[in-house]
């Protein structure tokens, strides 16, 4: 039970992480789009524009926040989004680029990842080091002690 509750916050806590590299571009997009037609249709009922303006800004306020969390979940929810981004950073963390992360390369990007997720987290805290301690275990599939892009892919989509 435990075991499970620990994979499945690892990949609550890189989900967002990973996501982060799209999502970002869309959002702003959207309210940029949505707040033009708002002084548009603002400036025509000038009689009405003490009522007009209150209830059209609390809409974009609520639509942005709304769509960005299930974007975000979307995204991060995605078994083949989640294959592409370890198949891209995967090299970057085999620093000995045997095709395996070991124990410390995984520590690397599960710090990155969880300071990503967690701004006020300390990555070197005991805490953390006894969560990646965890995740490595759980990830290590095969238990040989290192974990390969399918295990790391597996172990990241079982919270999917």
């Amino acid at each position: 039970m435990l075991k499970q509750m620990l994979l499945i916050g690892a990949a609550a806590v890189s989900f967002p992480a990973l996501a982060q590299t799209t999502a970002p571009a869309a959002d702003p997009a959207a309210p940029t789009t949505a707040t033009e037609p708002a002084p548009m249709t603002d400036a025509a009922p000038t009689a009405d524009a003490a009522t007009t303006p209150a209830p059209a800004p609390a809409p974009d306020a609520s639509a942005p926040t709304a769509p960005a969390e299930p974007a975000a979940a979307g995204t991060a929810a995605t078994p083949t989004q989640i294959a592409q981004i370890v198949e891209k950073e995967f090299p970057t963390y085999d620093a000995d680029a045997n095709g395996d992360l070991n124990d410390m390369e995984f520590a690397a990007w599960m710090k990155k990842l969880r300071a990503a997720t967690e701004p006020s987290v300390d990555p070197e805290s005991a805490e953390v080091k006894t969560w990646i301690g965890q995740a490595f275990a759980a990830a290590d599939g095969d238990k040989s002690g290192a974990v390969n892009k399918t295990e790391l892919t597996g172990f990241l989509s079982r919270g999917a």
